[in-house]
């Protein structure tokens, strides 16, 4: 695949889960799919990948992905943005706030033969905990 195919796996990928269209953000990801998630823990498959995905959306189930700038080379794609919503949910100990946040991510994913196989997920989580204290 090519590096502008690569980028455009990933922007679909994100663009599903913020609709947060599981059917369709699956078809972008290996069944094996390796997840490191912002909370350190590595998940294993599609299923326990969705389901750490879908339990932000638990918390701020208005999230959405802002993707200010695509980096790719072989096969790995970087995004950096902007992730925003409204915590409706509780959240490493925060009980619902209703306050809206908005903060920033850098993910790497791995694309092989047209399906992510590997994601890396970093975000500020300090300036998150600092606004639903606020």
């Amino acid at each position: 695949m090519s590096i502008e195919e690569n980028k455009a796996i990933v922007v679909e990928m994100y663009r599903a889960f913020d609709r947060q269209n599981v059917e369709q953000g699956q078809k972008f990801m290996a069944a094996d799919i390796l997840g490191h998630g912002m909370d350190g823990i590595i998940r294993q498959g599609v299923n326990s990948f969705i389901e750490y995905a879908m339990s932000m959306f638990g918390v701020f189930p208005d999230g959405c992905h802002q993707i200010d700038e695509i980096i790719a080379e072989g096969d790995k794609v970087v995004t950096r943005g902007m992730f925003s919503g409204t915590q409706k949910g509780e959240l490493m100990g925060v009980p619902p706030t209703g306050k809206r946040v908005q903060f920033s991510f850098i993910h790497i994913d791995r694309i092989v033969d047209g399906k992510v196989v590997k994601h890396w997920g970093q975000a500020d989580l300090f300036s998150m905990m600092q606004q639903l204290q606020k």
